[in-house]
């Protein structure tokens, strides 16, 4: 078994959701959904097949954030995972309880817009994901005016009253 890191190379001001799921009808139901939670939002959605051909099939709105899934689905190259790209305004907020209730998701690795880095490893029967790493490490722990900070975006965000 050999293990490596893989940096996913998300388009700026996006938004990534990578996850595992069991299934092919994972494209269509991942795109019923972003469909039903945010009319009109730019994403594109790669999703790696395990068996039969094994292709990376893909669905979207916006042809270059379907490329950009694509390429972080053929970068990661493990079978059973997608890579939902979220347009700019689009957030994971919006449609990660949606995707988490799918049937065929079997669990969410990352949901971010931060740098995101794939911990594989690559066995002689394909590859697979053990986690990621999702931005950088703490630098401190807050302090009152960070909290003041805090709470102040997500009022001016729409996400606290």
């Amino acid at each position: 078994m050999e293990l490596d890191l893989v940096q996913l190379p998300i388009p700026a001001d996006c938004n990534i959701v990578v996850g595992q799921s069991h299934f092919i009808k994972t494209v269509e139901d991942l795109a019923e959904i972003m469909a039903g939670s945010v009319p009109g939002a730019k994403y594109g959605l790669a999703f790696n097949e395990a068996s039969g051909p094994c292709l990376v099939r893909t669905a979207g709105s916006d042809p270059a954030l379907v490329k950009a899934a694509t390429d972080c689905a053929l970068a990661v190259d493990a079978g059973h995972t997608f890579y939902l790209v979220l347009g700019p305004g689009c957030y994971p907020i919006n449609v990660l309880d949606r995707i988490k209730a799918c049937p065929e998701v079997c669990g969410i690795f990352a949901a971010t817009a931060n740098p995101l880095q794939v911990l594989r490893a690559r066995t002689d029967q394909g590859a697979g994901i053990l986690g990621v790493v999702d931005g950088s490490s703490p630098l401190g722990v807050e302090g009152e005016a960070d909290q003041a900070d805090r709470k102040a975006m997500l009022r001016r965000f729409g996400y606290k009253f």
